[in-house]
């Protein structure tokens, strides 16, 4: 395989996706997400080259979501086939974003993912690495693969996405500080993901603590009020960009973290990288699911060229 400038490590799913509430007769619509798709997805539609790790289920449905992978322009050299069951959830459009989805995962073969599948000498030499805290949640073997690939990476990015139907809010917080040390980037929510290690009312103080635990940086993902960016001290508020349209904000925040991470691993300075992710996230809503709208780097930067940073 060629050497991708990013590399992604998480679980595929299934994704059914309805505009109507979820009930007996209601009609879906197949596609494949999960936040490690979503982000690999944004992350080549940035530019960067993107290979996903990952185990899929070796069967006709599993042929499908490949296709899917490709067609989204990821490499899917790394993906391992396996005996297994797919994981999948069931969602109707969330235009608010407040939503949980229902999830069918327990014992996937995604979640088998562990340690011995992660190409040491590929992550050490790839410009950056992404996961996310589903990604160690979903199983022990898999937060091993995660610490792994972290403690390898010479620029690691982790977005906590903490699911509490998956793991509690402590078993985030070990998750998280394991994995700090060796973090270039986080992309926590404020106040919930920040509020797992950080007591505190202030989302500045919240990013003092996160960078106390060996974290270079933090971009505090405020909702409408935008992104606070703290790099190594230095604070920069991001403002959002208003989206064309909004039908479903499912995969939001993965599109920012691939975006970003795409950025960094091409050469891009943190706060472009950051400002760019913003805007990649606000066009990603005008579609249904998690991949349901990736913009195109292009796109993308027009849609940036909106906005105004502060420090």
């Amino acid at each position: 395989m060629v050497m991708p400038d990013v590399l992604v490590l998480g679980e595929i799913l299934v994704e059914l996706s309805s505009t109507e509430p979820l009930d007996a007769g209601t009609s879906l619509t197949l596609n494949f997400s999960g936040d490690a798709l979503n982000a690999a997805a944004a992350s080549a539609a940035a530019g960067a080259r993107t290979a996903l790790l990952a185990r899929v289920p070796d069967d006709e449905l599993g042929d499908r979501l490949l296709d899917r992978v490709v067609a989204l322009g990821i490499d899917t050299s790394l993906v391992k086939r396996v005996e297994g069951q797919h994981g999948l959830y069931l969602q109707h459009a969330d235009p608010s974003g407040a939503r949980e989805f229902t999830y069918v995962r327990r014992g996937s073969a995604g979640s088998g993912l562990g340690p011995g599948d992660v190409p040491l000498d590929l992550v050490a030499e790839v410009g950056a690495v992404l996961a996310s805290g589903i990604a160690c949640a979903i199983s022990p073997l898999s937060a091993k693969a995660v610490r792994v690939a972290a403690q390898h990476s010479k620029c690691f990015v982790y977005d906590p996405n903490w699911r509490p139907r998956l793991v509690s809010a402590a078993g985030a917080a070990d998750h998280l500080r394991a994995i700090a040390p060796y973090t270039r980037l986080i992309t926590p929510g404020w106040p919930r993901e920040a509020q797992l290690v950080a007591d505190t009312d202030d989302p500045a103080a919240a990013c003092t603590t996160l960078r106390g635990l060996g974290i270079e940086a933090v971009a505090l993902t405020r909702g409408e009020d935008g992104i606070l960016l703290d790099d190594a001290g230095r604070l920069t508020e991001i403002p959002v960009v208003p989206a064309p349209s909004v039908v479903d904000q499912t995969g939001a925040g993965d599109s920012f973290a691939g975006t970003v991470t795409a950025r960094l691993a091409l050469g891009d300075d943190l706060l472009t990288a950051v400002r760019l992710g913003v805007a990649a996230a606000s066009l990603s809503v005008g579609g249904l699911g998690g991949t349901g709208h990736v913009p195109t780097l292009a796109q993308t930067q027009t849609h940036a060229a909106t906005t105004e940073v502060s420090a």
